[in-house]
């Protein structure tokens, strides 16, 4: 693995390095405003014209290929040199901004060839986890921690009494801590599950405990809320660690993204375990054909209540839900059901804790010497945690290692990064409102540092694991970013269309249905660079946090806790909700982006809001769980909701229809409450009207023929009316002069006559013609 990534370092550096010889007259060096040396180079980085064989890498249970990078010289690639980036050429509006773009990919550079240089390579840097932390090396075990502001350093734990006196550490000459301690006889001298620390002198002669930067493991006391956990060393006996048994499922064209938080999926009050997620909540996901997975806190937090994003223990799992191995398991399980998993990362922040997090490790030394900025840098004061230094050699290492540990490791299919644009700001998008000006995300406001380590970052990822799946949880909309490093990116496959679900909430909470407009939902849904892929969603976890409540909940409110079932006629809250409900979160997926996400429960339309346990409402699990029985009884509508999403996906698995660059709204009736579009071979029809019905409504196409309904809102099964023939057959007819769009039916070609009930939407395609 270290070869290819040797080589994919070698394509970047050997270019560059070409490219100033042979382009020295546009060589250009430019003192830029924050003070950092800016290299105008003239690069070109053009499409890749043959790839070499894959290698074969072992990685776990099976072979990751690696693609190779094509294998035209260097001189063949400087004649067909032009003086831009690639993204530049795809988008020539970035030329202001080309001295930015081409500085931060020669940092880019820069730091590869160091890594190259000192560490012998980036999937060898990113092996951090095998030389710090706990590893086992000729019958003993050795310990590392990089810590060089401290004057003296321990280990300490239950095996010596707590006392360090006797396994004192040594310091090299790059602040790393090291010891090796021998095995007693045939066991090792630190016993599996138990109570460790690292104990430090700092400047001022006081000593200091905190947890190993890079433990595997920490607990806290079981049923304590709020308590401070403790480092565990996890080394198991070899003949009871978890072995996967299944093989990673291939990335998906389009993700159908279930993002769900463990802890919160019981529909008891109390935490869930990884097991029982795997055994009960993964098989409903695969039933709803879904194809990814979104784990949501599970790295270790300290703060159940942070939904996971203060993050203490950077390499250990949450011990609420489990261990280790059952963490393994639920993963497995998930790759036999054809499922990927992608782990909710949080790189942008750490917590503040200091007795149980990375936090603990500042005592107000340099910021080269710390895992974090110093000062107000250093701090976010929205979030209170501490801001990593990006820039730091070992800061890079420590997290690049991390991404590489959960693949590796947990075999990860990928990352969902959390916080992505308080990375990219110095400002970290506090107090801003993206308005699309390029100068917002290309300024001294940018954070460069930081955006070098997600093309390290997405660099890695993609090097080790070429099916992997990145998303960005980004609002601002920086251009780039989901566009490859080799072309001047910043690496990402995906970024979270946030401006979606900020636009529904509006309507639904400050509008009638009468004065929804259609052409600002149509833009909203719309609104996102057709060159870089997003995921769209109505709503997330954010949308249900305390403070606000679930669409289900905002569109039906108490009226959900008693007129829910079948066995009644429903109201007429309980019929727009239902309606409205189905039609948001489905226009959103058709018509929002190239991949769909839905959080844990919204579904079957989960009724109220998501509260997590706190000293403010009694420690309470009330709100922290899935009314699972909701949607499993047959008597209660909730199932409508359900058997709709689940039918949405399978209109995707048939159709294939997000990964379509055949996008095209023909047809924004704002009189009649009405959006007609085309994506793939499908036509859309979306009735916002909350009476009215329209019997014969043209609606244009581009293929002749025949079609019938493919998807139907309306359908009894999904809590309609039952108000469209499913049976009858659509024939089109042609729209003006062949070749004259403007002679078309609102620039269709061709034409058919549909049933448009109110409040419904509709999706009918093409029936093939018969064959000989």
């Amino acid at each position: 693995m270290m070869l290819t990534t040797r080589y994919r370092l070698n394509e970047h550096v050997a270019f560059v390095q070409g490219t100033r010889r042979e382009l020295a007259s546009l060589h250009k060096l430019r003192r830029g405003r924050t003070g950092f040396l800016l290299a105008n180079m003239a690069c070109n980085f053009t499409q890749r014209v043959e790839e070499i064989q894959g290698l074969k890498i072992s990685s776990g249970r099976k072979s990751l290929t690696i693609s190779a990078l094509e294998s035209a010289t260097l001189h063949q690639q400087i004649e067909k040199a032009t003086s831009r980036l690639k993204v530049i050429e795809i988008d020539p509006t970035l030329t202001s901004h080309e001295d930015h773009l081409v500085s931060r990919y020669n940092l880019f550079l820069q730091r590869m060839q160091e890594i190259e240089e000192y560490e012998g390579g980036l999937a060898n840097f990113a092996l951090g986890y095998k030389k710090f932390g706990f590893n086992r090396e000729d019958g003993c075990i050795i310990y590392r921690e990089w810590a060089p502001f401290a004057q003296a350093a321990q280990l300490v734990g239950d095996f010596n009494g707590w006392n360090g006196s006797g396994h004192q550490m040594e310091k090299d000459q790059f602040g790393v801590w090291s010891l090796q301690i021998p095995d007693q006889g045939e066991k090792p001298a630190i016993v599996h599950g138990s109570k460790v620390k690292f104990r430090f002198q700092g400047k001022n002669g006081s000593w200091y405990d905190r947890i190993p930067a890079w433990i595997k493991w920490a607990t806290v006391q079981a049923g304590k809320m709020g308590a401070a956990y403790d480092g565990i060393y996890w080394e198991p006996p070899a003949e009871k660690r978890y072995k996967f048994r299944h093989p990673r499922p291939s990335k998906p064209t389009a993700p159908l993204i279930y993002e769900a938080h463990v802890g919160m999926s019981s529909k008891e009050p109390r935490v869930a375990s990884y097991v029982e997620f795997a055994d009960q909540v993964l098989p409903r996901i695969k039933e709803n054909n879904y194809n990814t997975v979104q784990l949501m806190a599970v790295m270790e937090h300290s703060y159940y209540g942070s939904f996971g994003y203060h993050v203490t223990n950077f390499f250990a799992v949450s011990s609420r839900s489990g261990t280790p191995d059952e963490l393994k398991y639920l993963i497995d399980k998930a790759h036999s059901l054809g499922l990927q998993v992608l782990i909710d990362v949080v790189h942008s922040h750490a917590s503040s804790n200091v007795e149980d997090g990375l936090n603990g490790f500042d005592l107000g030394q340099s910021s080269q010497d710390s895992y974090f900025y110093t000062g107000e840098r250093g701090y976010h004061k929205l979030w209170d945690s501490r801001l990593f230094n990006y820039n730091n050699w070992e800061v890079q290492r420590f997290l690049l290692s991390n991404l590489r540990w959960w693949i590796e490791e947990y075999q990860f299919d990928g990352f969902r990064f959390d916080g992505v644009t308080s990375m990219l700001y110095h400002h970290h998008g506090i107090n801003m409102s993206f308005s699309g000006n390029y100068r917002e995300y290309f300024s001294e406001a940018t954070n460069v540092d930081a955006v070098v380590y997600l093309m390290l970052a997405n660099e890695l990822v993609h090097a080790i694991y070429s099916d992997c799946t990145i998303v960005a949880e980004d609002v601002s909309g920086m251009p780039t970013l989901c566009r490859a490093v080799i072309e001047g990116g910043v690496g990402f496959d995906h970024r979270l269309a946030m401006g979606i679900p900020d636009k529904w909430i509006q309507y639904l909470k400050h509008k009638s249905d009468e004065e929804w407009s259609l052409n600002d939902i149509t833009y909203s849904l719309l609104n996102r660079r057709v060159t870089e892929k997003c995921i769209a969603y109505a709503e997330s976890h954010d949308q249900s946090l305390v403070g606000d409540k679930t669409f289900a909940f905002l569109l039906m409110d108490k009226e959900m806790y008693y007129n829910m079932s079948v066995f009644q006629e429903a109201s007429s809250i309980i019929q727009r909700g239902i309606s409205l409900h189905k039609m948001i979160h489905f226009i959103t997926m058709a018509l929002g982006g190239d991949g769909y996400l839905n959080f844990m429960g919204n579904e079957f339309g989960h009724p109220e809001w998501v509260d997590f346990p706190r000293e403010g409402n009694g420690w309470s699990h009330d709100k922290c769980l899935r009314q699972w029985d909701l949607v499993d009884s047959d008597h209660l509508r909730y199932k409508h909701m359900n058997n709709f999403d689940k039918a949405m996906n399978l209109l995707e698995q048939r159709f294939g229809f997000l990964s379509s660059t055949n996008v095209l709204v023909s047809c924004i009736d704002e009189s009649n409450k009405i959006i007609v579009f085309e994506r793939g071979s499908l036509v859309f029809i979306f009735n916002f009207h909350p009476l009215n019905t329209y019997s014969g409504y043209k609606v244009g196409c581009n293929l002749p023929g025949k079609y019938k309904v493919a998807l139907d809102s309306d359908s009894q099964d999904f809590g309609g009316l039952g108000r469209v023939d499913h049976e009858v057959e659509h024939f089109t007819s042609p729209e003006g002069v062949p070749g004259k769009p403007e002679t078309n039916f609102n620039n269709r070609p061709n034409s058919f006559l549909l049933l448009s009930p109110s409040q419904s939407c509709q999706v009918y395609y093409k029936v093939p013609e018969a064959t000989n």
